[in-house]
């Protein structure tokens, strides 16, 4: 495994994270003869895993080598949607014209102050996650490298602390790709661009998956010169590819220069910069920046925590190998998070660490496959998903309905403004029963929600067209659909049936 990056300011903010997540002083409690779970990694899945145990009255310890907290609070969602949130306020003020304002003066990114709210607040948030708040809870929380030292025993800082159950939950890192001369020209990941203290003025963006789009778009927003590279021809290549191609309007709008369906040969440093070497369909060409951020895909966390000892199998690129309990090879053995799981979530970790604790402590059978999972890429507008897409479908030979409503038809998207976007539900062949759906707007995250509860409750697409939805607001695009799949049922035979009734009533 490799070392994780640290936090590089020394002010206020960071110091107070600190002290919350990792505190300097801290000393090791004394191991108590044995714990009904030990949980290895303070991550997401760590985190819940550890209080949902200790709430329902377990002994727990839980064993983290960095920061409690994991990718979520410290290099990832917290700090990542921070960066966002400023950079979209920007953008508000670009568009101001065109909504009837007339500003006084241009808008300017101060990047120096934009990381120091995000800095201000991850440490805030990171109460939740603190090593006091935990032990308030009556877990045991040791910091160090901890690895399994056998089948029923985890060894950090020389103590053995022996489990009836345990939680590998050591989550997982970013993926670097094998391009010649990277390492040496230097690059940043999501774990050290957060400490970045100047902002680049010109930034190479290696994957346009979720990470590499949205912090495109943020620094772009902020006045950086962004390029965004991708070997497959389009972004976001596991998305629907409308909703792929709604975005990349979008982002070529902002002025993110797209090199898409090209291979990096190599990148060199030199005084004026890192070149990275590219092949495009018109030949070689170069490209000069001053950082290179790479976003290409997460590696799990497996090496150097003793899974062999254990007995647990794994595998470099899949992670810990479990079942659809969650359960690893060695039975007393659970994982959770991005440490095993293809989908690699805050929330997906959070639920996963929910089944683990019903099938770990209580002899639970409950399947992880059962939940549906939505997932965002918050860039703006945002893309939503839960469940299938066409090509998901297509692939798997289910047949579907496709029902779409554009924003250009729904009001509320229309007053403000933003109108880009649409919300596509599908549903099995000849019937409602949803399988899936995405959403392209403005806050889609929130709106696919409702959707995913529809799903999980076994509420077909016909019945969301009673659901009230307040007006004007994006959501009632969701019930139009409804509206639209109950037209398809009203057949000519119908028709004529209630044209005679309506006839005879009078």
């Amino acid at each position: 495994m490799t070392e994780r990056a640290t936090l590089l300011a020394d002010d206020e903010h960071d110091r107070r994270l600190s002290a919350n997540v990792h505190p300097p002083e801290y000393q090791n409690p004394d191991p108590a003869p044995r714990y009904d779970l030990v949980v290895l990694g303070a991550g997401t899945a760590g985190l819940v895993s550890a209080a949902g145990a200790a709430g329902l009255g377990a002994k727990v310890a839980l064993v983290e080598r960095h920061l409690m907290g994991g990718d979520c609070l410290n290099v990832g969602c917290v700090p990542s949607k921070a960066v966002i949130r400023s950079a979209r306020t920007l953008a508000e003020f670009a568009r101001a014209e065109a909504r009837g304002l007339r500003p006084g003066a241009s808008a300017t990114a101060d990047f120096g102050a934009v990381m120091t709210r995000m800095r201000r607040i991850r440490a805030q948030l990171s109460r939740n996650d603190s090593a006091e708040r935990f032990r308030g809870l009556g877990v045991d929380v040791f910091f160090g490298e901890g690895r399994f030292v056998g089948s029923e025993a985890i060894e950090v800082g020389g103590r053995s602390l022996r489990f009836r159950r345990a939680v590998v939950a050591t989550g997982a890192r970013p993926e670097i790709p094998r391009i010649a001369g990277l390492a040496q020209a230097g690059y940043l990941t999501n774990e050290t661009v957060f400490s970045l203290r100047e902002q680049p003025r010109r930034l190479a963006v290696v994957g346009a998956g979720p990470v590499g789009c949205e912090l495109a778009q943020a620094f772009r927003r902020l006045g950086s010169e962004v390029v965004l590279f991708d070997v497959l021809p389009r972004i976001l290549g596991g998305e629907d590819a409308d909703a792929a191609a709604v975005l990349t309007r979008v982002l070529e709008r902002d002025g993110v220069r797209l090199a898409l369906g090209v291979e990096i040969h190599y990148v060199e440093r030199s005084p004026e910069g890192k070149t990275l070497q590219f092949k495009t369909g018109q030949g070689e060409t170069a490209v000069t920046v001053d950082e290179i951020l790479v976003g290409a895909g997460r590696a799990p966390n497996v090496e150097e925590i003793g899974l062999e000892a254990a007995g647990v199998e794994f595998d470099r690129k899949r992670g810990v190998l479990v079942d659809d309990r969650l359960r690893t090879s060695n039975a007393r053995v659970f994982a959770a998070g991005d440490v095993c799981l293809e989908a690699k979530f805050t929330h997906t970790a959070d639920f996963a660490a929910r089944t683990v604790i019903q099938n770990a402590l209580f002899l639970g059978r409950k399947r992880f496959s059962k939940l549906a999972i939505p997932w965002c890429t918050y860039t703006q507008p945002e893309i939503a998903r839960v469940g299938l897409h066409e090509e998901d479908a297509a692939a798997r030979g289910i047949a579907i309905d496709t029902f779409r409503r554009s924003f250009a038809d729904v009001d509320r998207a229309v007053i403000d403004g933003e109108e880009e976007g649409f919300v596509k539900i599908h549903v099995g062949k000849g019937g409602d029963r949803i399988l899936g759906a995405t959403i392209v707007a403005e806050h889609a995250g929130d709106l696919v929600s409702e959707i995913t509860l529809a799903m999980t409750a076994g509420v077909g697409l016909g019945r969301l067209a009673a659901v009230v939805h307040p007006y004007p607001t994006r959501a009632e695009a969701i019930r139009q659909l409804g509206d639209a799949y109950n037209r398809t049922r009203l057949t000519p035979f119908l028709k004529r049936v209630f044209a005679a009734w309506l006839r005879w009533s009078r």
